[in-house]
């Protein structure tokens, strides 16, 4: 499977079969532009400005806001409901886990997640290889909530998103305080624009690291 950045919340991901998944599609508001992208399917984890500009992609693409199990030409996703806030959904309302398995992976995408993790959460998160994790704070959760969902998901692979950059004009922390949580070998700054995995990359012992990707 592929993994392609495409800036703040959004991915493109795209199994071996040639089925692909966006992840929370945004608005220029935010400052940047989404880049012209077709997929089969559109995952939303909650109805915000810069996490549900389904009309931007391109083709017929299914969309995935709600929770519970789904199963789309082979690609299993699975949503899980929780809160944009840590007042029960009072101030933000709801967002939605998505766990997403392609070519035998599990790729977790936490969307705006306000809230630290429960023991519940966890286990009906299940296992996760790949972890797309908001790190910005302020509207999500922050670098130190951030890296207690690490510590117990214990995925393989972690990719921050939501944070700010020169180009995202939101109130949002930056990367590096999260970053800071990590030695320096285990961070991998990435040039290229996307990365390739397959399930014998998480089948060995386990370790972790953090891909930080760059601007071209």
């Amino acid at each position: 499977m592929i993994i392609t950045p495409l800036g703040h919340s959004c991915f493109l991901l795209e199994e071996s079969t040639g089925t692909t998944v966006i992840t929370d599609p945004y608005s220029s508001d935010i400052g940047i532009t989404l880049p012209s992208v077709r997929a089969d399917v559109v995952t939303v984890s909650h109805a915000h400005y810069d996490h549900n500009n389904v009309k931007a992609v391109l083709g017929d693409p299914m969309v995935i806001d709600k929770p519970g199990m789904h199963d789309v030409k082979g690609v299993q996703i699975f949503g899980l409901n929780t809160y944009h806030d840590e007042a029960n959904g009072k101030h933000r309302g709801s967002n939605v886990i998505f766990n997403i398995r392609m070519d035998g992976v599990n790729v977790c995408h936490l969307g705006d997640v306000g809230h630290g993790p429960s023991p519940m959460m966890i286990e009906a998160i299940g296992p996760v290889d790949i972890l797309l994790v908001p790190v910005g704070g302020n509207y999500t959760i922050d670098a130190e909530l951030a890296k207690e969902y690490v510590d117990r998901l214990m995925p393989s692979v972690i990719i921050p998103m939501h944070y700010k950059t020169d180009d995202v004009d939101m109130d949002i922390d930056g990367v590096d305080a999260f970053l800071d949580y990590f030695d320096k070998e285990d961070v991998e700054y990435v040039k290229a624009g996307k990365v390739e995995f397959d399930r014998a990359d998480f089948d060995d012992e386990y370790s972790m690291k953090v891909l930080c990707f760059e601007k071209n």
